[in-house]
Parts: structure tokens; C-alpha cells; sequence
């Protein structure tokens, strides 16, 4: 039972860093509009160094995300970062990217040029949120791979898991339901991200630009998040005997996992409520800017609920639509019982890095970005 217990527990951590990555992609949205915001020099100087102050930290979000789940789910990461690698090379040269463009940009010399540089924010801005989005959906719409733990006594090759196709995880793109969430995820990104601009710029040329394009990209995410999530509730989904540890498919079975965990029931319907609450509010209250909180704590309760039902009450949280013996689940795919209990007492310090990062962000965002501020002189991205 303390095992069981350490497995759930540790794909509630995983899945708690991976809503908190998803609403840090606000950086990624914010980006994606640079040049349809940004009509001059000053407004897109005003957006980068906004969005410049808190790109570390996706990116170390995104960094601990995978760490924690190569400790704690082993055989996933082997599985999808290493068959579906392509899918995630693709994100993570993206983020290279965003980072190199950060702090070149306005280096003297630089032979791309400005211009260019703030291209790729945009390029990082559109792919990666759109392929995490379609990587995410995979939890529920399945992916193309076997397992075969015999071959850990091959000594030749002694490979675990293999990708069923020659296109290592770009595969996933050709699912319009993984498409659909990927196309969620990037408006969700814009919407906040715009609502992390009105934040954080104070500049009411700007600001207006911003509260327009706010309705057009929450009307974009709607479609595309509603479309996912009632598809997702009325199809089968992956379940899991628990005797026998059989995967089998199930008809309404995320639809049941919500019923039968009401706990995480309520945590999407709230988490979706604010949302709707700071994008709502934004909209109709002009001296509203605040937004960002309201929707980006609802982003990370709903993104965790839909994380959970994927792993939880007996769900194979990595399903294999090819073989689904091969499918993984949280008691086939995790770490040693040792393993999982060292890691929980490490997990302990998880609060005070929260506290601390909270604690960087209102030292960093106490004062909005102007004009006069751009044009001061001192560190500017």
C-alpha cells in the first residue's frame, strides 16, 4: 500500500509541474504576438523585456518537469522521450531559441539582426505550446509504441521499448484530436500572456491592442478546448484492471474518472470558473489588471485535474493504441520503492521553491515597464 501510495503521489508532483509549465507558457504566448501587438520599436522593446523578465522561468519549470519524471516514471521517459524523440527535440530546440534570441538581440555587432531574433520568439512562441499541447493529448488519445521488458536480459540489445513508425513522435500531429489540444494550449498561452502584458506594461496604446486581441484569442481557445474536452468525455478511454493489471478500453471512462474522483471534479470546474473569471473581468472592467492571477491559478487546477484523470482510478496514463499491453500505467512505469520514498523527502523542499520563486516574481514585476524606463539605459533585453 505505501508503494501504491508513493506512485500516485509522485504523478500528483508530475503533474503539478506540468500545469504550473502549461501556465508559464504565458511567455510563449506573449511572444507569439509580438509583431501583431508590437506596431513599433518601443511597444515590442516594452514586450520583450516584460516577458524577458520571466522566461527562466518556464524554462526550469520545463527542465524539472522532465526530471521528475525520469526519477519517478522511468519507463515513460524512456519510452516517449526516447521513441518520440523528434516531437520533443523539436520543443527543445525552440527553447534554445527563445533563450539565445533573449540575450543576443541587442548585443552590439550581432550579425542576424534584431529583427530576426524576435522572429524566433515568435517561432518559439507558436511551436512550443502547440507541440506540448499535442504532446499531452497522447495521454489520452494514445501513441505508437511496444514494450517488451523481456529484453532487459538481452545483452546484445537490450532495448525496452521501441516507436512503432520511422516518425518518432511527429506522428502525433497526424491525430486532429492531438492538433485540437495543441491549438488550445497555444491560445490559452495568448490569452495569458496577454493578460500578463496589461499586467505588467503601462502603456495605454498598448494596453488597448492588447484588451481587443484578449476576446479574439479567448474565443479561438473555447472552440478548441471545449471541442477537446467533450470529445475526450464521450470516447473510450484506457482503463486498467486492477487485478490483473489488463488494459482494456472503456466507454466514457474519463467521463467516470471525473465522476468517481468528485475531489478532482471540483478542482477542473473551479479551475475553469477562474479562468472564465479573469479573462471576463479583464474584458468588461477596463481598470482591470489583474487578470493574470485569477486565470493563470485556474489554468494550473484545470490542466492538474485533466492530468490526474489521465493517471488516476485505475488509467493507463501513456496508452499504446498499437499493443495495449503495452500501455503504461502508474504500477508498470514507476521507479523502486526506494527510489520513490528518497525522492518524497527531497519533495519536501518543492514549497519553499514555490515561496521562493513568488517571492522573485513581486520583487521583479514591483514596478510596470514604460517608455521612459526602456529608454533609461540599464539592463534591457
Amino acid at each position: 500500500m505505501d508503494y501504491i501510495l508513493l506512485q500516485h503521489y509522485w504523478w500528483l508532483v508530475v503533474s503539478l509541474l506540468g500545469a504550473i509549465l502549461v501556465f508559464l507558457l504565458f511567455v510563449q504566448g506573449g511572444n507569439s504576438l509580438l509583431f501583431c501587438l508590437g506596431k513599433t520599436e518601443e511597444h515590442r522593446k516594452m514586450m520583450i523585456n516584460s516577458t524577458g523578465r520571466k522566461w527562466e522561468f518556464t524554462f526550469t519549470t520545463l527542465v524539472t518537469f522532465g526530471g521528475a519524471f525520469f526519477a519517478s516514471f522511468p519507463l515513460f521517459y524512456s519510452t516517449s522521450f526516447g521513441g518520440a524523440y523528434w516531437l520533443w527535440m523539436i520543443i527543445l530546440f525552440s527553447f534554445v531559441l527563445q533563450a539565445v534570441s533573449y540575450e543576443f538581440q541587442s548585443k552590439a555587432g550581432n550579425l542576424l539582426g534584431k529583427r530576426t531574433y524576435q522572429t524566433f520568439l515568435v517561432i518559439n512562441g507558436v511551436i512550443a505550446p502547440v507541440l506540448l499541447g499535442g504532446a499531452v493529448a497522447t495521454f489520452f488519445t494514445g501513441s505508437d509504441f511496444y514494450i517488451n521488458k523481456g529484453n532487459m536480459t538481452d545483452t546484445i540489445m537490450p532495448v525496452i521499448s521501441s516507436w512503432g513508425n520511422g516518425w518518432h513522435g511527429l506522428d502525433a500531429l497526424t491525430n486532429p484530436w492531438n492538433v485540437v489540444l495543441g491549438l488550445a494550449v497555444f491560445f490559452l498561452s495568448r490569452v495569458l500572456g496577454v493578460l500578463y502584458y496589461i499586467n505588467s506594461i503601462d502603456c495605454d496604446e498598448l494596453i488597448t491592442r492588447c484588451r481587443r486581441a484578449l476576446v479574439r484569442n479567448t474565443v479561438l481557445f473555447l472552440v478548441f478546448f471545449l471541442a477537446f474536452v467533450i470529445r475526450t468525455l464521450l470516447t473510450e478511454g484506457y482503463a486498467v484492471n486492477p487485478q490483473t493489471q489488463e488494459v482494456y478500453m472503456e466507454p466514457y471512462k474519463y467521463l467516470l474518472n471525473f465522476i468517481q474522483m468528485p475531489a478532482v471534479l471540483a478542482l477542473f470546474l473551479v479551475g475553469v470558473v477562474l479562468v472564465l473569471f479573469g479573462i471576463g473581468k479583464t474584458i468588461w472592467k477596463r481598470g482591470f489588471d489583474k487578470g493574470i492571477w485569477f486565470a493563470g491559478l485556474g489554468t494550473v487546477f484545470t490542466v492538474l485535474a485533466l492530468l490526474l484523470t489521465a493517471g488516476y482510478n485505475n488509467t493507463a496514463y501513456y496508452p499504446s493504441f498499437t499493443n495495449l499491453q503495452s500501455s503504461l500505467t502508474l504500477s508498470n512505469s514507476c521507479s523502486s520503492l526506494f527510489t520513490l520514498e528518497t525522492m518524497a523527502y527531497v519533495s519536501i523542499l518543492v514549497p519553499f521553491v514555490i515561496a521562493y520563486i513568488f517571492y522573485a516574481w513581486r520583487s521583479i514585476s514591483k514596478k510596470k515597464i514604460d517608455a521612459k524606463e526602456m529608454n533609461e539605459g540599464g539592463h534591457a533585453y
